[in-house]
């Protein structure tokens, strides 16, 4: 079913309710981002997507009235784009020895919520709900399923401190030891870290059975390790 014209047209009402469902669906992305503790949250999600929404709104206002032409009624809304490509790189970090990456998702809802205010700020509204709802719910309730396939996987990516250089040979037996095989290692880039000691990645392929937090214990309980994690 198609809305009324003046659903589509740049008037007070639609540019008001345009607005409006961009501070709804941005406000919702946000604020599951928010309440995990991620760096963008309720307030930026809905900064960025009332901003992407009114970058439309302003394109079609000016194609609408012939301020400028020819007018091209995209370009906006690819700077937008562009733009929150560099906010999403704020929120990302990059730990365990240069290998662990963490705000990639929230710097991916970020990007998703510019874009509903795109398609919010041209009167793409059954684009723009949908894709609310669709990014709330990957975002919400599909990381349980992806942490069940990926606790299911036998691969491992693991990265380790250790004391010292010459205490690794020794403990690449004591990992092959417990069942476990060594794929692919290699040490960290930065030589030594800030433990003193050196930085060292594997990728590993655990038994079957056996889970990878267990997987992580084992290989802690080793004399010299001053820190194990899965990147």
């Amino acid at each position: 079913m198609s809305l009324p014209s003046y659903f589509y047209d740049v008037n007070i009402f639609s540019v008001a309710f345009r607005l409006f469902l961009a501070v709804l669906y941005g406000g919702i992305i946000g604020l599951e981002r928010g309440t995990t503790r991620r760096p963008a949250g309720f307030r930026t999600h809905i900064l960025v997507c009332v901003g992407a929404a009114l970058a439309m709104l302003t394109n079609q206002y000016i194609c609408e009235t012939g301020l400028y032409s020819p007018a091209d009624p995209s370009r906006l809304g690819a700077q937008v784009i562009t733009g929150v490509g560099f906010l999403g790189v704020g929120t990302i970090l990059v730990t365990g020895g240069g290998q662990k990456i963490k705000g990639l998702t929230t710097a991916a809802g970020l990007w998703a919520s510019a874009c509903i205010g795109l398609a919010l700020g041209i009167g793409f509204y059954s684009g723009a709900i949908a894709s609310g709802l669709l990014v709330f719910i990957a975002l919400r309730f599909l990381k349980n399923i992806e942490s069940f396939f990926y606790e299911l996987s036998r691969i491992m990516d693991i990265y380790v401190e250790l004391n010292s250089l010459e205490q690794l040979k020794e403990y690449q037996k004591f990992v092959v030891e417990q069942g476990i095989e060594i794929y692919n290692s290699y040490l960290n880039r930065y030589g030594h870290v800030a433990s003193g000691g050196i930085g060292y990645h594997m990728t590993i392929k655990i038994p079957k059975g056996m889970k990878h937090a267990e997987a992580i214990e084992r290989l802690g309980h080793y004399e010299g390790i001053y820190l194990i994690e899965e990147v």
